[in-house]
């Protein structure tokens, strides 16, 4: 079970608190005490940005694989997120060096988060706020250092009901080939026994690769019946055939937006490793350029309305998950269980900068 941070930044005491956080996260993700320090100083513009430009907002930490890192090693994701007015000028205030903030920021700027974290993307809309997202990793090889290759790539963000300190969502990809397989598990309830159900499908994902979603299915079937169980859903690229694959069971959602229209997916009832269905059906859609998939646990309103926002499939998945995440909810609405987003994406992710 992985470690999830969530922390309200709603006063100058708060920055401190993220600071603090992202150096624990830092610990947990075994990263060098200068990639500590990096991620520590990211953490603090971030925090420091949501009181300057949006009378506060909150930090997401998670700990995550990083795509494009063959051996598999965690990283620290930062996703701040607010309500605010938006930047103005995107471009100027990606200028390396370049920040707004007094005497309380360290004054780095985003354009310097972005150039010393492994990823970086942000994505800010007028009247909706902005959600920023860096990933600091080991210190980038001469295999890793740069954007990533185009194609699909996946992400997410986790948030813990009651700022909890495991979730009992989690969410996990793994490629084979040409088939890009992406997972969400929700464990029954929430807390550790949720959360070690959740991961135990997510680890189980790694050697199935080669496997079609309803097979998946039925292996997780079995590897969680000493759980407590979960629902869970599979969604299966493949890249030769442009074809996208999806099933699930049990109270997860998933939508699809293809040729600017969103379309849901539908789950099977049941419980992995409890009470899953004998047989479950596959949804077998077509993949296109502009293609963004959605899955997401029910901590997430059920009748949530999916962005009007042309920007998002070239986001960083990651980003698009955070702008579904902050967009669903409102204080009028407090989630009442564990939410994780994961997002499948087709675009170029390189439009703000990734890598370092």
């Amino acid at each position: 079970m992985s470690r999830v941070w969530d922390v309200p930044v709603d006063d100058s005491t708060r920055v401190r608190d993220v600071r603090v956080a992202t150096e624990e996260a830092s610990a947990c993700a075994g990263l060098s005490p200068n990639r500590t320090a990096t991620a520590a100083l990211v953490a603090t513009e971030l925090a420091t940005n949501l009181l300057r430009h949006a009378d506060g907002g909150r930090v997401l930490i998670n700990l995550v694989e990083r795509a494009d890192d063959d051996a598999r090693r965690v990283a620290v994701q930062l996703v701040s997120l607010d309500h605010g007015p938006g930047i103005p000028d995107v471009a100027a205030a990606m200028r390396d060096g370049y920040t707004t903030t007094v005497a309380a920021s360290l004054g780095a700027g985003l354009g310097t988060c972005r150039r010393i974290a492994n990823d970086f993307d942000l994505h800010s809309a007028p009247g909706r706020g902005t959600v920023v997202m860096a990933r600091i990793g080991h210190e980038p090889t001469a295999r890793n250092q740069g954007p990533p290759p185009p194609g699909p790539r996946a992400g997410g963000v986790n948030v813990p009901l009651g700022r909890a300190e495991h979730s009992g969502d989690a969410w996990g990809r793994v490629r084979a080939g040409d088939r890009l397989t992406l997972l969400l598990a929700d464990g029954l309830g929430h807390g550790p026994k949720a959360a070690e159900a959740s991961t135990t499908a997510v680890k189980e994902l790694r050697g199935l690769a080669e496997l079609p979603p309803a097979e998946i299915l039925r292996r997780l079937g079995r590897t969680l019946r000493p759980t407590r169980g979960a629902a869970v859903a599979v969604a299966q690229l493949n890249l030769w055939e442009e074809q996208l694959s999806f099933a699930g069971i049990g109270n997860v959602g998933a939508r699809l937006r293809s040729d600017g229209a969103w379309k849901p997916l539908l789950s099977h009832p049941g419980i992995v490793g409890a009470q899953a269905p004998t047989s479950v059906p596959v949804q077998r859609l077509p993949w296109h350029a502009d293609s963004l998939l959605v899955l997401h646990s029910d901590g997430l309103p059920s009748r949530w309305t999916p962005p009007d926002d042309g920007v998002l499939p070239g986001c960083d998945p990651a980003v698009a998950a955070a702008v579904v995440l902050r967009d669903a909810g409102s204080a009028a609405r407090p989630t009442r269980d564990d939410t994780c987003v994961a997002v499948l994406a087709a675009g170029d992710v390189s439009r703000h900068g990734s890598g370092a």
